[in-house]
């Protein structure tokens, strides 16, 4: 049976990847000057703006099932609430901000080239925010990528990853 960490887990990846495929399809139409290129892009930024709502709703429920697990600390899991918090707002607005662009290329098109720029300046920034979100989540219980802070408390007393010896 899933609980909330399975499905945020399945969810939290569509958003992060979605950008980035956005961003790849998006410059891919720009270098090729191809509109229909450029308006898939803009439909993958949608789909990961929406797909951010039920990553963020499950995050939740994903904490209360690990923070009572050895290594997982509360300063990783507000980090990482942080981090999300951020990239939930730029996904969301990178969807909308999609959302106009694409009116804007069908209806009215003298505005959307400033609008495509825009749309690739908010896909970037979000693009950071995706990174850092996604890595302090993965620092919660993927101790092997912590790094600064984060590294040096669970080394000072925390038995996490390591073999219990056999008295064989």
């Amino acid at each position: 049976m899933m609980n909330q960490a399975h499905l945020h887990l399945l969810f939290n990846h569509l958003p992060i990847l979605g950008v980035f495929f956005g961003l790849l399809v998006l410059a891919g139409g720009f270098f090729l000057k191809n509109n229909s290129v450029k308006r898939t892009a803009l439909g993958i930024f949608v789909l990961s703006g929406v797909f951010a709502i039920p990553a963020y709703l499950t995050g939740e429920g994903a904490e209360e099932v690990v923070e009572g697990i050895a290594g997982v600390t509360e300063n990783l899991i507000e980090r990482h609430e942080e981090l999300a918090n951020i990239f939930l707002s730029l996904a969301g607005a990178l969807g909308l901000i999609a959302l106009a662009t694409l009116y804007a290329d069908l209806k009215w098109r003298k505005f959307a080239p400033v609008l495509y720029a825009l749309t690739f300046a908010v896909a970037t920034g979000a693009m950071v925010f995706a990174q850092q979100a996604g890595s302090s989540g993965g620092e919660i219980r993927h101790s092997e990528i912590r790094t600064g802070p984060a590294a040096a408390s669970l080394e000072s007393g925390s038995n996490v990853g390591k073999a219990e010896e056999n008295d064989d």
